[in-house]
């Protein structure tokens, strides 16, 4: 009896299953597989490539396919569910196809409070798309991040990864119209823009050379705790510096020392609590009115 199992998420997870076409053709295998070779030969186990290797599928693909994960799990000598277990755990690697542009807007904590959700609502209804799906034309795919480790210069939206910061509903509106109309402004900082099958690519550890020459430097805010330090002489630890917390003074000791002369903090309530009194009285809470 043969018994099929599609592989993708638990039913409770968003997202479709790992649909496409379940081979690649001879020359496409041929190609990845030389990509592969390069790749792998920078882990001592083999195995420690799947992350970039699924990289490089979803560069071909645009998206996770069935024969993007066969093909990383016999490059590797895993299993399709091995491959798919891991694959399926990372939100960086598509379910479904991408458009050229990945615009994702951070809604975490501080982006959020700064008017990343103002942000993103913004893009759908300037779109015509929620977040997850992507326009008619092919060319954006807009989804929210929870963060894009990007808080000092929140709110931030990053296109295929690359960081365009203190954005506007104004401002975000005209990133996505010059990413539509084939004008993809320079980001923030970091590395020109290219399209998110190139990106794939990068992340794989395939990198152009002459983007990467072209990388624009860190922002000052980024830099400012490391200039913070250096004006007051703060460095960090040799790397041979004893770690172990017992080598050290005696924390216990040390504070026991610090607070041996202060008086003892009073007490916040009677202790027991006596009758009558807001800690025990059911008509003195805060909530009667």
């Amino acid at each position: 009896m043969t018994v099929f199992l599609e592989l993708g998420q638990r039913p409770d997870e968003p997202g479709p299953p790992i649909h496409g076409a379940k081979i690649y053709p001879a020359e496409v295998a041929a190609r990845l597989a030389a990509d592969a070779e390069t790749v792998i030969a920078r882990y001592p186990q083999s195995r420690s490539a799947l992350l970039p290797l699924l990289h490089l599928v979803q560069s071909e693909d645009g998206c996770l396919t069935p024969a993007g994960i066969a093909f990383c799990a016999k490059q590797l000598g895993l299993t399709d569910a091995e491959v798919t277990a891991v694959a399926t755990f990372y939100s960086m690697y598509r379910r479904t196809p991408t458009g050229e542009y990945l615009v994702g807007v951070c809604t975490n904590t501080l982006c959020a409070i700064m008017g990343g959700d103002a942000i993103l609502e913004a893009l759908e209804d300037h779109l015509g798309v929620h977040a997850g799906q992507t326009t008619e034309d092919g060319k954006v795919t807009l989804e929210h991040v929870e963060c894009n480790a990007a808080c000092d210069y929140a709110p931030v939206v990053m296109v295929n990864w690359e960081f365009f910061d203190n954005q506007t509903p104004s401002s975000a509106r005209d990133l996505v119209d010059g990413l539509r109309d084939g004008k993809p402004p320079m980001p923030t900082r970091g590395a020109p823009l290219c399209n998110f099958k190139e990106t794939a690519r990068v992340l794989a550890g395939l990198p152009d050379p002459q983007a990467a020459a072209a990388q624009t430097p860190t922002g000052d805010a980024t830099l400012a705790g490391l200039r913070i330090a250096k004006e007051r002489g703060m460095e960090a630890p040799a790397a041979d510096a004893a770690t172990d917390s017992h080598s050290g003074p005696d924390d216990e000791k040390v504070a026991t020392e610090a607070t041996k002369d202060q008086a003892a903090p009073a007490p916040s309530a009677d202790v027991p609590a006596q009758p009558n009194e807001p800690e025990t009285d059911p008509d003195a809470t805060e909530s009667k009115t």
